[in-house]
């Protein structure tokens, strides 16, 4: 089985993270980000990776930090539990949509991290979370795992549903990409490393 499991602490945050690639979707997740809460579940929901992800944080300053903290230690997760990559099937892609928002991602596991990402310029609360933290997230995620990441929100209104149309396509898109190939035994890769 390919598990990680992390533990990161800084004066601005304190997280523990345990994953299972192989997993079902199982997830136990407590920030003090309710909203963040909820992407995570979706993400482990739509990518079947297990994930208990204990977290705090000081949201008193602003939920930046913990935010993208989460993210760079869930990169740092996915990155371990890699492992070698042998097998893998290394590329992944998806259009998700939720209601109005229509959401795509493409990845490539290819040990260069980059994040391309466009939420259509939008900004506002979901709630009391600042919709642009999504990209923080995701820029830690990506940062920290070693993926290239193209990310984009291709039409959509409502902010919710705009950050959950990326977070579900980012999860299928990943659970495209780590999946072992069973017709492939080496490392999918011509320089024969990722």
């Amino acid at each position: 089985m390919r598990k990680a499991s992390i533990k990161r602490e800084t004066k601005e945050t304190q997280i523990e993270l345990s994953l299972n690639l192989d997993g079902s979707g199982k997830y136990s997740i407590d920030t003090p980000v309710g909203f963040l809460n909820h992407m995570l579940e979706t993400f482990s929901k739509h990518s079947l990776i297990d994930l208990e992800v204990l977290a705090s944080g000081d949201v008193h300053v602003s939920h930046h930090h913990t935010v993208e903290d989460v993210g760079i230690v869930l990169g740092m997760a996915v990155k371990e539990a890699l492992g070698d990559k042998k097998g893998i099937r290394r590329f992944g892609y998806a259009i998700v949509p939720m209601d109005e928002a229509l959401s795509l991602c493409s990845i490539d596991i290819s040990g260069r991290p980059l994040l391309f990402y466009d939420d259509l310029g939008l900004r506002g609360k979901i709630t009391n979370f600042d919709f642009e933290l999504m990209e923080e997230f995701f820029k830690g995620f990506t940062l920290y795992s070693g993926i290239t990441v193209h990310l984009k929100a291709l039409s959509g209104k409502n902010l919710h549903h705009i950050a959950e149309s990326l977070t579900k396509s980012l999860a299928v898109a990943l659970r495209q990409a780590i999946e072992i190939d069973p017709r492939r035994k080496d490392t999918p890769s011509t320089k024969g490393s990722l």
